[in-house]
C-alpha cells in the first residue's frame, strides 16, 4: 500500500505530502562502536570534573542531614 493512495487532494496547493512516522521507511542508527572516543576541550573537562565534584558534595551533604535527623549523628 503506498502512501499516495491514501493521499486526499485539498483546497491548497501544494506539492508536500506528509508522511506518519510509522508508515515511514526506518532511519539507521548510529553505532556507537565506530564512533571512538568524544573530543573534548579542557573547559569542558574541568566543567564537567567540578559538576561531579559538586554532585558527591551535595550527595556527602544530604546523607549528612539524614544522618543527623535519624538521630544516627549528633
Amino acid at each position: 500500500m503506498s502512501v499516495m493512495e491514501n493521499f486526499v487532494p485539498c483546497k491548497y496547493n501544494s506539492e508536500e505530502v506528509v508522511v506518519h512516522p510509522l508508515f515511514d521507511k526506518p532511519e539507521e542508527k548510529f553505532d556507537p562502536e565506530k564512533l571512538g572516543p568524544m573530543q573534548m576541550t579542557k573547559s569542558v573537562k574541568y566543567s564537567l570534573i567540578s559538576l561531579r565534584v559538586y554532585l558527591i558534595l551535595m550527595t556527602g551533604l544530604a546523607g549528612y542531614r539524614v544522618l543527623v535527623l535519624a538521630g544516627v549523628i549528633k
